[in-house]
């Protein structure tokens, strides 16, 4: 048992973090997206 706690105390914190930051980058991304589509319709718009 307590080689178990032990593990989870050396993978749990950097497997929370990893998770953390991979929701905000996915939120950053689908921003992104929507930025870049966005601008594709406004370039196309004013292409002759």
């Amino acid at each position: 048992m307590e080689m178990f706690f032990a593990q989870v105390g050396n993978f749990g914190f950097p497997m929370v973090v990893a998770i953390y930051l991979l929701v905000r980058v996915e939120k950053k991304l689908d921003e992104l997206t929507i930025a870049i589509n966005d601008l594709g319709r406004v370039v196309e718009k004013n292409v002759p």
